[in-house]
Order: C-alpha cells, then structure tokens, then sequence
C-alpha cells in the first residue's frame, strides 16, 4: 500500500459581513469549535490582530494545520487546511472543514486550490 499524506486546501473568498474579519475573538471561538467538531488535537495556536483591524491565525494540530489571514478593508481572507491521512483519510474532513469556513465567514469563493499531498 502506498501511503498518501492527505488533502491540503488553499483558498481565498471574500464576504459581505467584513466585521467578522476585524478582530479574531470571534474566529478563535469558532476554530475551537471546529477542533472540538472534528475531533481534531490542537498542539498550539498564534492569533495576532493588525491595529487598524484585520488579523492573522495559525492553529496547530498533530493532524497538521489551518490558518486564516484577513483584509477587512477589501471584504477579502485567505484560509488553508491540511490534515494528514497518517491514521485514517481525512480529505472528506478537509472539505467539510473548509464549507463550514465559508458558512461562518457567509464566504464566497473566490478561488480554491485542492492539492493532494
């Protein structure tokens, strides 16, 4: 059997509720609820909030990652996700991951790539 690492989305959407981009208090909340939904082990986190507004994220897992950066001024985020296959596949997971990312954020998609490690 030929081992395959997994799933990695890279995407950028825009959304017509920029407020939810300003700040990470809110997205910080709903990536823990993420973890927590997918049953997902977190192994650190950075959030770091832009003065003026905007913020960037990392969420580490022993999975791999997600991680968002955000540009309020333009309605516009850039957010990726990866988890490995190592344990079990883990790509139908990746995707719901990422439509549940555009529910929250009431995102649409403005371009996506699907990267099969």
């Amino acid at each position: 059997m030929h081992y395959k690492p997994g799933l990695h989305i890279l995407a950028t959407f825009n959304t017509p509720d920029s407020a939810k981009l300003n700040a990470s208090a809110g997205s910080r909340i709903f990536f823990d609820d993420i973890v927590n939904k997918y049953a997902l082990q977190k192994v650190g986190e950075v959030y770091h909030d832009f003065e003026g507004g905007g913020f960037t994220a990392v969420v580490c897992l022993t999975e791999s990652h997600l991680s968002i950066h955000t540009w309020p001024e333009y309605s516009l985020a850039t957010f990726d996700v990866f988890l490995s296959n190592f344990r079990q596949e883990n790509d139908d997971k990746v995707r719901q991951i990422f439509d549940d990312v555009l529910k929250f954020y009431e995102g649409t998609t403005l371009q996506i790539s699907e990267i099969k490690r």
